[in-house]
């Protein structure tokens, strides 16, 4: 351990100091803000004229660094939506240089749906990665009408729905507990509501969302196929505002504004859903008294301390709350909570230390003469160090740590007749890691980024634990106490980027990444149900390993009015954790027996081409894959599909302003169907029948379509007030997808077997009104 804080630090040194010195250089520095509201920049590109290919972009939090040689310089900034500015500089000593950028009001023939700037697609390093505008989300129609984060990603080459109306995803072949979900940097455990037809996310609170698959930056880790980072609105410094939108099922309301003028601002925004006050108008007892509902709760604050340092404190509620006739009742949630301090060590260091609350929960109640309760939950505690050194003109390294304890409480009993009739042993474990990545750009046509993350995984006592073998029968027990180790894992996860740029309108990129992940969702569904157990790796359940590569070519075309690119990729997998028939895992003390253990791959080609300018706009999707696992107890141990195994996926999107009333929109989806396991044979027990399956997931779905068409209707637009309508139609042509299918005996002859197909959502219109003032 100490050889390799020696080998960090010395790294850092020499990759600080072996760039040029000759000759004076100073530090232009500075944040990048939007001038009406103060919101933070993420993103935005500050070019020098004089020194072409030379710049930087602002960080997360706006910022950004430049070392240039002494002299007289023209510094412009620029991000899309908002009108360049310049600055002339003579730069003789290092300066502070900050921006505040106006959004451009745009003609119809430039309207924008894109963050980056005209080519930077081609031009930056990062590879199988996803911006979303969130102005897109306003304009594309979805189930019900609710803008969701969720379910517009899933319109992204590489990224599937889990299934009809899910906000669970699959990408890149991996498993939805595979990806990490962050708001704030928080864990989101469980992003969906009311069973995944929506998801936790508040799209009027969301500020920037990026989605990285597979090939993320060190300092992300834990889990295996992507990382989608949400990051929320800060608040408006400047002035107080509302708005919010009032819709069939639900409606919200969001409020900002400064604390202090130009140093601080709040915001707060709610979401609640009211289909519990229609149940209570039903004349049926058994409806009026039942609970349907979801709510959303973000809160954020920020204040600018001095020049060097900046607090921000912020936090989400959700609770999900279904009940039949308080007889049955199913509540979960999500609770998250973020301190961050930054501060500025020098012009070209910067700090981010952050103090992280994670909490998810879930309680079923049952009354049934005996008031029953069942609860699990699982906790997260975390501190995080992240450090950005703007070491060059062409290089930036980042560098830190994260320390999280997870507390598991999979699963509580109680009852009104005892205190506690039953519970599953309590889960503790700490999670570390040291990170350190290099950004380092050789020439204009050849860029590097290189790291790597030092991860380690400790499960702790109390409990007794048992060792399992591979048939799942006990071979060893052992008790430990309090805070002593029972198995502990290091892995070292290196990752590199390149980058070869052609021209200014093409570029060649690949990249390796290993992710390792130490948290594992115990579930029998695809999409993920409230109720699946998270569990630790132990010492029968290993970290599961992926090690993906990946090649890329992007290209530009019509003066950057079209952003295209197309990437293969592979990924290995190691330590996949599937089940043994008819496994039993909810609420099992002994759920590790159930499990089996094998490994993966998963390959495919991604093309993706977007309009990104004009009055129409929008982009097309696909993805050609395949998924596969290998385990020796099923299928005689060779290779068969994933659950999420999709051979084709397909998306359309088209945005057209028609006028400044009026925008037109439509999506059109298809996919091949997921793999599935359907029966090859019957026989009778009891009089009952029973049916035979024979090699897991040898059969398919029934390939799923669906158009989904919106307009927005803005009917008043001022420099204080703005309404508008926002209508949408899902599932246009009313397309019988199947969600589920299930088979049973022909009535007439019970001899036959038919099979039985459940469709959700056949045509459903909605609508929303929307304000701010």
């Amino acid at each position: 351990m100490h050889g390799s804080k020696f080998y960090f630090f010395l790294s850092l040194f020499f990759l600080y100091f072996l760039h040029p010195v000759a000759g004076q250089h100073f530090t232009i520095s500075g944040y990048i803000r939007d001038a009406k509201t103060g919101e933070d920049i993420i993103g935005a590109n500050v070019t020098i004229k004089e020194l072409p290919g030379n710049g930087s972009s602002t960080n997360t939090y706006g910022y950004y660094s430049i070392t240039l040689p002494a002299g007289r310089y023209q510094i412009s900034t620029q991000y899309v939506g908002y009108t360049p500015q310049n600055k002339d500089i003579n730069l003789d000593k290092s300066q502070k240089v900050d921006f505040q950028l106006t959004e451009q009001i745009n003609e119809l023939s430039e309207v924008v749906v894109s963050s980056q700037r005209k080519n930077e697609n081609v031009t930056r390093l990062e590879m199988g990665t996803q911006k979303l505008d969130t102005k897109d989300l306003k304009t594309i129609p979805v189930l019900f009408g609710e803008k969701d984060v969720l379910k517009t990603i899933q319109l992204l080459p590489g990224i599937k729905s889990a299934g009809e109306g899910s906000s669970g995803f699959n990408v890149r072949g991996g498993s939805s507990d595979q990806n990490l979900i962050l708001l704030d940097e928080a864990t989101v455990y469980n992003a969906s509501h009311l069973m995944g037809f929506f998801s936790v996310f508040n799209s009027d609170a969301i500020k920037d969302i990026a989605v990285y698959k597979g090939n993320e930056p060190a300092q992300y880790g834990g889990r295996l196929s992507s990382v989608l980072d949400i990051k929320m609105n800060d608040g408006n410094d400047k002035k107080f505002g509302v708005s919010g939108g009032i819709g069939l099922i639900s409606s919200r309301l969001t409020v900002e504004g400064p604390i202090v003028k130009d140093k601080g601002s709040f915001i707060i925004s709610a979401r609640r859903t009211y289909a519990d006050l229609f149940l209570a108008l039903s004349k049926d007892t058994t409806i009026n008294n039942s609970s349907l509902y979801f709510y959303d709760f973000n809160a954020k604050a920020n204040y600018r301390i001095d020049d060097k340092n900046r607090i921000f404190l912020s936090g989400y509620f959700g609770k999900d709350v279904l009940g039949l006739n308080n007889r049955y009742g199913l509540n979960w949630g999500n609770s998250t909570g973020t301190f961050r301090l930054n501060h500025l060590f020098s012009d070209r260091l910067f700090s981010n230390t952050s103090l992280i609350f994670s909490n998810y929960n879930f309680k079923i109640n049952i009354n049934r003469g005996v008031q029953m309760h069942i609860i699990s939950r699982i906790q997260d505690y975390s501190l995080k160090q992240d450090f950005q050194l703007f070491s060059g003109t062409n290089s930036t390294i980042k560098f830190g740590l994260n320390s999280i304890i997870h507390n598991i409480i999979p699963g509580i009993i109680t009852a009104s007749s005892s205190v506690n009739m039953k519970s599953l042993t309590n889960k503790h474990a700490w999670e570390n890691a040291l990170y350190f990545t290099h950004q380092y750009k050789f020439s204009d046509n050849f860029s590097v980024e290189y790291g790597s993350r030092l991860s380690s995984f400790s499960l702790l006592g109390p409990g007794t634990f048992y060792t399992y073998d591979k048939d799942g029968i006990a071979t060893d027990t052992a008790t430990y106490k309090k805070g002593q180790y029972i198995s502990s894992y290091v892995y070292i996860e290196p990752r590199v980027m390149l980058n070869y740029v052609i021209n200014p309108q093409s570029s060649i990129k690949a990249s390796y990444a290993r992710n390792v992940q130490n948290l594992h969702l115990l579930s029998n569904s695809t999409a993920g149900d409230p109720t699946d157990l998270w569990m630790p790796s132990t010492n029968n359940v290993k970290p599961e390993i992926a090690d993906q590569f990946s090649i890329g070519y992007y290209r530009n075309f019509n003066d950057n009015q079209y952003e295209f690119f197309s990437e293969i990729y592979f990924k290995s997998l190691k330590n996949q954790i599937d089940y043994k028939n008819g496994a039993e895992l909810n609420f099992n003390e002994n759920a590790e027996s159930q499990l089996l253990y094998g490994i993966g791959r998963a390959y495919g080609w991604e093309c993706f081409l977007k309009k990104k300018y004009g009055r129409f706009n929008g982009w097309i999707s696909y993805t050609l894959s395949r998924t596969e696992r290998k385990f020796d107890q099923i299928n005689n141990g060779q290779y068969y599909p994933a659950r999420q195994d999709r051979t084709h996926d397909v998306s359309i999107v088209g945005i057209y302003e028609l006028n400044k009333h009026w925008t037109f929109s439509a999506t059109w989806v298809y996919n091949t169907g997921n793999a599935v396991t359907f029966p090859t044979g019957k026989y009778q027990i009891d009089g009952k029948t029973m049916f035979y399956y024979s090699n897991r997931n040898a059969n398919r779905m029934p390939a799923y379509h669906r158009l989904d068409l919106g307009a927005t209707w803005v009917v008043k637009k001022t420099k204080n007030f703005e309404s508008s309508w926002t209508f949408s139609v899902y599932n246009a042509y009313s397309r019988d997808n199947a969600y589920m299918i299930t088979f049973r005996d022909n009535e007439v002859d019970p001899s036959k077997t038919e099979a039985v197909q459940t469709t959700l959502f056949k045509i459903i219109p909605s609508f929303s009104y929307n304000f701010k003032f």
